[in-house]
């Protein structure tokens, strides 16, 4: 008996469809007839389901026949034969190959007795039966599942699996269990080599909860290798495991639910899905060619087959795909199956609308294309146009004919080569544009085209002066700079570096500079670049390439020797393009910059004329390389003189000219001034004094509108009465009254004052219509002379303008106490004056010892220890019986505590401030110090020399000591920094203990 039955339907004869063809092999239709025959042969090898069907013609009506009742007798006989090819190597979606043949005539009672005796022999009879299979092998699915009546081949890398497979083959016994192989993780889609990996890597109980519980079972067709061909026959259920490893399970075979064949749901049902089926063949490109032969031999199939046939060659993913195999229910299973040909027939629809659009939109710019030629070639027959190369040809070279001459030769014949080869290269490539794109930048760079620069000393200062107030260093460099040049009769490129807190005019100053010297400007900020690319260009290769900067730069001045700001250099950074700092070694080295060679424009760029001013803050963030090459100069920042002479002449003026206030209508006093640096704005810079000034100037222009509009207001009738006008009324005389009127008008620069005007001119003397008429031009007279109230800004109302202050004065202790002593500090935004505060916590015998706080740095940290047994050393040497610092312990802090505070110039403060606690002595109160000390004493230099002084002077410090070594910082000051104050030099810290103690008097 055969072992083929499918639950008593027609039996199922299955071909092998290899999966190189299946899986590899491009769309295709082809149809194929044998006129020594009555069958014809239709093959579909596509990347979707393939389906080969043999027929025999005009069955159509017997198949609809059967499978909706309404023909009880068919002369013929079906044998349904599909097969569903997959090559999981590949990772592709399993292909399915469906063969549909139809045998002789044979009485539909014998196909459904399920007893075919002339059913092809592609299934091996095999004993036991299917159904007697209630212990099969595991076979995990990653793919799809396999439907009843397909073919799908496997690969078992599991040699013991492998092993198993064979020998129940070998026993007559070739069945195995599939099962589709649940997803780990449904959130994170893995390839398919991993999945397939996976599945090679899970065995036993793993495997078994990663199976799921409803598949097929198959029969081992054939073992080639490691490649299984399987066979479905029927729908299985896992009960539990057997054993491990191979997995093996007990299953149930399952049954499709009874149902009616004549019921009419299950009917309509099923004739949609045939319905959607032809639609979707009919729209699909794929299977356009299939539609007939599918739609006559359709009705072969019984309902349950005809479910799993549209399941199994959509589209849809696995899991809709087991939905479909798990459901046992013959109408909810023909339900699923249509959702998913709905799902394939909306998405033909979506994709014949794109092919549409695509070759719509294709054919309509071939068109354009072909007219626009056919448009050139008359153009150009005609003589009224020249094609596009030849114009681009003779714009390049009009472009490069007036600097042909300076232009170098090296330059000049690789633009000769890239005009021949635009010649040769055809409109539409890609390779034209880039071509045309170089031509354009190797043209327009302005080579050999210098700018007359200006020689002329006396002139160049007086630039310099109008624009900036001091910044005495940085003019004389530029002045020495045009002295060189007059000498030479020509000038040489220079990097400068600007250094200094924010504010104090680094920037500003370049484009003073530039004025003074005659020089095209031009900047960029470098600031967090961290890409090389933007100093020396991309490579043409690269789709968006540019030139860099430098190149840009010439491009947009038009002149070889412009001035160029290279902004915020010390915060340049570093990334996976490359580092900046290294790229801007040769743009910013003397002997390097005459062949300067970008990436883009790959020829030699000679920037030797280019005066290069480079701005930063912190010196030491800028590479030592870097550094090297650059002229630094150093702006320390402003005193308070001259921050007013700043306000005066620069500052006020742009702030009145921005807000639209005339001089004479505000007056801000130097006592308002001063106030406003010191107690607002202390630092080392301008900018926020700038941003005051303003601040100021828009409330007064704020008051001086609405003053205006306030007397502006009108009252309706003939006589307009002025608000400032006022009206003595003597209640006796009413007469009198009607005849005298006093106005008070306040006049511009001058204080306000009473013009009166009085009218003896009685009522009864004069017509009424003269009276009304006199007293209106009097009034008019009135409105005309009257204005508004000069602003004033001093002390007093400067909250008003700028709110409460914001600094206080730095000195805490007007006398100092014991244990306290004023130390100089530096900072970003200028000097300051902080106090070291010494005090004793515990004393008791052997206590001695150290505690700090103030937010310290390391290096603060190290200097307070080295001054504790310093000051242990001195303590003992001056008084030998006094043990302070062995018996006491003893808590540094330095305000403010907010403050991070980091350095090594601390160190004789805090030894002082020691000292003065264990010898009960203070020091005087005029007496700041800095300095770095050693475990021997000795004081070593320190940095921002002019920084700690301006904050001494600030802090009404008379008395400064300084290291020797810094004698020469402090006679380069200005003399107005240094006036009134007595500076001495220590290279010793006995030097130190002698003027802060042993000179102490108190007041």
């Amino acid at each position: 008996m055969p072992c083929c039955h499918y639950n008593q339907r027609p039996p199922l004869r299955f071909h092998f469809c290899p999966p190189s063809t299946a899986s590899k092999s491009p769309p295709m239709l082809k149809l194929l007839s044998s006129t020594s025959s009555r069958a014809h042969c239709l093959t579909v090898t596509t990347a979707t389901p393939t389906l080969l069907i043999k027929q025999e013609p005009n069955s159509v009506f017997h198949a609809l026949g059967r499978l909706t009742g309404l023909t009880r007798k068919s002369h013929k006989n079906s044998l349904f034969r599909a097969c569903f090819c997959s090559d999981s190597s590949d990772g592709s979606e399993p292909k399915p190959a469906v063969e549909v043949e139809e045998k002789g005539a044979e009485s539909e009672s014998e196909s459904e007795s399920g007893s075919d005796s002339k059913a092809s022999s592609a299934i091996v009879s095999t004993y036991p039966r299917p159904e007697d299979c209630l212990t099969v092998l595991a076979l995990p699915l990653p793919h799809r599942p396999l439907f009843p009546g397909f073919y799908m081949p496997i690969y078992v890398k599991d040699p013991k699996l492998l092993a198993a497979l064979q020998e129940s083959r070998k026993r007559q016994a070739p069945y195995a269990g599939a099962f589709l192989l649940k997803d780990e993780s449904e959130t994170e889609p893995s390839s398919s080599s991993e999945t397939e990996k996976s599945v090679y890597d899970i065995k036993g109980k793993e495997l078994f909860n990663r199976l799921h519980e409803v598949g097929t079972l198959a029969q081992i067709s054939s073992i080639q290798g490691d490649q299984v061909i399987l066979i479905g026959h029927r729908r299985l259920r896992i009960t539990e495991m057997v054993s491990e490893d191979p997995l093996t399970v007990k299953v149930d075979h399952l049954k499709d639910k009874p149902y009616d064949k004549d019921d009419d749901v299950i009917k309509a049902t099923s004739f949609e899905v045939i319905s959607t089926l032809r639609d979707v063949l009919k729209t699909s490109s794929l299977w356009r060619d299939h539609v007939q032969t599918y739609s006559q031999h359709i009705g072969d199939f019984n309902f349950p087959r005809l479910a799993d046939f549209g399941a199994a060659i959509s589209g849809a993913n696995k899991l809709q795909c087991q939905e479909v195999l798990e459901e046992l229910d013959v109408h909810k299973r023909l339900q699923l199956t249509l959702e998913l040909v709905k799902k394939e027939m909306e998405i033909s629809k979506i994709q014949e609308t794109i092919a549409k659009a695509i070759e719509e939109k294709i054919s309509g710019e071939q068109r354009r294309f072909l007219l626009n030629e056919q448009l050139k070639a008359i153009k150009k027959e005609l003589g009224l146009e020249t094609d596009d190369k030849t114009a681009l040809s003779a714009k390049f070279r009009e472009r490069l004919e007036p600097n042909r001459e300076k232009c170098p030769p090296h330059v000049l014949q690789v633009i000769e080569e890239e005009l021949t080869k635009l010649q040769l290269l055809e409109a539409s490539s890609s390779e034209f544009n880039v071509t045309r794109n170089y031509l354009d930048w190797l043209t327009v760079l302005p080579w050999g085209n210098y700018s007359d620069e200006n020689f002329d000393v006396i002139r160049a200062q007086t630039i310099l002066d109008e624009d900036h107030y001091g910044l005495t260093d940085v003019k004389e460099r530029i002045l020495e700079f045009i002295a060189v040049g007059k000498l030479r009769g020509s000038s040489q490129g220079k990097i400068i570096c600007l250094s200094g807190p924010p504010g104090v005019g680094k920037t500003s100053i370049g484009r003073s500079i530039s004025r003074a010297l005659n020089r095209k400007f031009f900047r960029f900020s470098v600031g967090g670049l961290s890409d090389v690319a933007e100093i020396k260009g991309h490579r043409r290769t690269y789709i968006g390439a540019m030139p860099g900067k430098m190149v840009q730069c010439l491009k947009n001045v038009g002149t070889a020797n412009p001035l160029v700001l290279i902004d915020e250099i010390d915060k340049l950074g570093r990334g996976h393009a490359g580092d900046p700092a290294s790229a801007l070694l040769e743009l910013l080295d003397p002997e390097q910059n005459a062949n300067f060679l970008d990436h883009y424009l790959d020829v030699p760029i000679d920037l030797s004329k280019v005066l290069f001013v480079c701005t930063a803050n912190v010196v030491e963030n800028i590479p030592n390389p870097l550094l090297d090459r650059m002229e630094v100069i150093a702006i320390a920042g402003y005193i308070t003189d001259e921050k007013m002479h700043i306000a005066r002449d620069y500052l006020e003026k742009t702030a009145q000219e921005a807000c639209g206030v005339k001089p004479e209508q505000v007056e801000v006093t130097d006592a308002a001034l001063l106030g406003l640096i010191e107690n607002y704005c202390r630092e080392a810079g301008v900018r926020n004094l700038q941003k005051h000034i303003e601040k100021i100037y828009r409330k007064i222009a704020l008051r001086l509108v609405r003053e205006g509009s306030s007397n502006e207001s009108v009252i309706s009738g003939e006589v307009v009465q002025p608000t400032e006008a006022k009206a003595e009324v003597d209640e006796t005389d009413q007469h009198a009254a009607a005849n005298e009127t006093t106005v008070e008008v306040e006049s511009v620069g001058n204080s306000s004052h009473e013009l009166k005007s009085e009218s003896s001119v009685q009522t009864s003397d004069l017509p009424q219509d003269s009276k009304d008429a006199t007293e209106t031009e009097k009034l008019q007279e009135t409105e005309t002379t009257k204005a508004v109230e000069k602003v004033l800004v001093d002390p007093s109302n400067l909250a008003d303008f700028v709110g409460k202050p914001v600094f206080h004065a730095e000195r805490i202790y007007d006398q100092t106490p014991v244990g306290v002593v004023m130390g100089l500090a530096w900072t970003a935004m200028g000097g300051s004056t902080l106090y070291v505060e010494t005090t004793h916590v515990e004393q008791g015998e052997g206590k001695g010892a150290l505690h700090v706080t103030g937010q310290l740095g390391d290096v603060m940290k190290e200097s307070a220890q080295i001054a504790h047994t310093l000051a242990r050393a001195i303590l003992l040497e001056k008084e030998p019986d006094n043990p302070f610092f062995a018996n006491t312990k003893l808590h540094l802090h330095v305000p403010a505590g907010a403050t991070p505070k980091d350095g090594p110039s601390a160190g004789c403060t805090m030894i002082t401030s020691m000292l003065s606690l264990a010898m009960k002595k203070p020091v005087r109160k005029d007496l700041a110090m800095t300095g770095e000390v050693t475990l021997t004493g000795k004081i070593l230099p320190i940095g921002g020399v002019k920084e700690k002084t301006i904050a001494a002077r600030r802090s009404e410090v008379k008395t400064i000591i300084f290291p020797s070594a810094n004698k020469r910082d402090y006679d380069e000051l200005a003399p107005n920094v240094r006036e009134g104050l007595d500076v001495h030099f220590v290279d010793d810290y006995t030097q130190i203990f002698n003027l802060a103690f042993n000179s102490y008097t108190r007041n």
